[in-house]
């Protein structure tokens, strides 16, 4: 791919930008206050959201119209400073984590009362605290600010891994934090130190071609930053850095869906992704032949992940691990180095994110109306929870990359990809992935609609509340939309690759 000819527009003093990262947080701060007052505290975390959502929609004219919008908060060092900024790559992020958490936010309220949880107040504060991070990951200017909002959620998720505070949900949120934060202090931040000794600056470049580390940077130590920096992002669910995830399970369903869809392992990815293609660069990926063996490397986490999911029959079990290989399809993409191969792997964090939150809402759907976890105990549940295991059904063809389903759109951007990088061994690993997809979703629903259902069980079984079961078919309904309209997103991912 040539580089864009044209000098980006670059809007500075877009101040907007610091009050869509600060509003979560006001939000976080102003429900720890509303502990005797849950109906207070649930408007303040739904109203949050809904002006996040409404803040990132202002940037939209500007980023589609291939401007960058600035926002230097302050700087620390000569060349180190904390800044933000919006532009194509930003707003895929952005736009998913917004959106996502007013969807998750109205869910939460309907599953945290049924469910009667325990610490609802820390709840919305932590989750709130998490978008917080996450909107600071997505609006990020240059490594260093991507670095401090990553570590913030990392630290804010822990409370909602352990959320339930027995023994199980302490070992789980232990190994979280241990495997995240580990992993940040002994690849990324050397690298980041590194990275900053030879250019003099963590500044993210205005096109994706180039990267940022100097022309005469010695190969060997441009491989090493490379390869310090995908596994400093251990969110991203690479093998084998990946046992975090499925250990995180024993969270409540929404800190689930949380994890697996809007905040966490997003999170990952698109600090992987942007630092592949905006630190590094595709010139410099081709040049050393990083692109094609990382393709390969994560190939194997999308295989193996689904292996191993056909194993769990623990439906969020099951869940994980097709979310651990399903961010590895995004990394794929991106390590293409193709033009239709980075525009599927970009798309793919939205699709997979809208029907990803779909199946851990219907899962929690599931165990509060009929108290199932186990997908051997779901059979002919259908038949008493149409609308759940329906938008399961729908959200699962997403997933497998069957049309009209946003996950067609990606899975033809990335087969597509494969065969423009001349990769056979790619485009097996895509169709193998596929059928094992079905191999692990199809079963659930199939159980569901078509299975006997014990006599003691038919009775007294229904949908969850509407609460719960709205936000459900809204997030399915998107998933279809952008599966059948996906320019809208796709604009975003044309502004990124030029």
């Amino acid at each position: 791919m040539d580089p864009v000819s044209t000098t980006a527009n670059i809007i500075e003093n877009s101040s907007h930008l610091g009050i869509a990262v600060i509003i979560p947080l006001i939000g976080a701060l102003t429900v720890m206050t509303m502990k005797n007052n849950p109906n207070l505290r649930e408007f303040i975390s739904s109203a949050s959201s809904v002006l996040l959502f409404c803040v990132v929609l202002s940037f939209i004219p500007d980023v589609k119209a291939g401007k960058i919008l600035v926002y230097d908060v302050f700087q620390l060092l000569p060349g180190l400073s904390i800044t933000l900024r919006a532009d194509g790559f930003s707003m895929i992020f952005a736009m998913v984590a917004s959106s996502l958490w007013m969807i998750a936010v109205f869910y939460s309220m309907g599953y945290m009362r049924a469910h009667q949880e325990h610490c609802q107040t820390r709840f919305n504060a932590c989750f709130a605290l998490a978008i917080f991070g996450a909107i600071g990951v997505a609006l990020s200017d240059n490594l260093f600010t991507l670095y401090l909002f990553y570590e913030i959620v990392s630290v804010c998720t822990y409370p909602l891994v352990a959320h339930e505070q027995d023994k199980d949900g302490y070992s789980g949120a232990r190994k979280y934090i241990i495997y995240l934060t580990t992993t940040a202090k002994m690849f990324l931040l050397p690298a980041l130190i590194l990275i900053y000794v030879l250019v003099g600056n963590l500044d993210f470049p205005t096109q994706m071609y180039t990267g940022m580390l100097p022309p005469d940077t010695k190969s060997w130590m441009v491989v090493m930053l490379y390869i310090f920096c995908i596994l400093g992002f251990a969110k991203n669910g690479i093998m084998p850095l990946h046992h975090w995830l499925p250990g995180a399970m024993v969270a409540p369903t929404p800190v689930s869906a949380l994890l697996h869809a809007v905040a966490v392992v997003k999170v990952g990815v698109f600090c992987t992704t942007r630092t592949m293609l905006y630190v590094f660069g595709v010139d410099t990926m081709s040049a050393l032949n990083l692109g094609i063996p990382t393709a390969y490397f994560v190939g194997f986490t999308i295989l193996m992940a689904s292996v191993i999911a056909l194993t769990k029959d623990n439906l969020k079990a099951r869940l994980a691990y097709s979310t651990v290989s399903q961010l590895s399809y995004i990394i794929l993409g991106v390590a293409l180095l193709t033009p239709h191969g980075i525009e599927g792997g970009l798309i793919h964090i939205v699709n997979h994110a809208f029907a990803k939150i779909t199946l851990f809402f219907c899962a929690g759907a599931i165990m509060i109306a009929a108290h199932k976890k186990l997908i051997s105990e779901m059979s002919g549940l259908g038949r008493t929870m149409p609308f759940t295991f329906g938008a399961f059904a729908i959200a699962s063809l997403s997933m497998i990359g069957a049309p009209p389903v946003a996950g067609f759109v990606t899975k033809w951007y990335l087969l597509v990809g494969a065969m423009e990088a001349h990769q056979i061994g790619i485009l097996l690993i895509l169709i193998a992935s596929t059928v094992l997809n079905v191999g692990y979703f199809a079963p659930v629903t199939y159980k569901a609609f078509f299975g006997k259902r014990p006599a003691s069980e038919e009775q007294g079984i229904k949908e969850a509340p509407l609460s719960m079961l709205i936000p459900i078919l809204i997030a399915v309904t998107i998933s279809v939309i952008i599966g059948i309209y996906p320019n809208f997103m796709m604009d975003f991912v044309k502004v990124v690759t030029g």
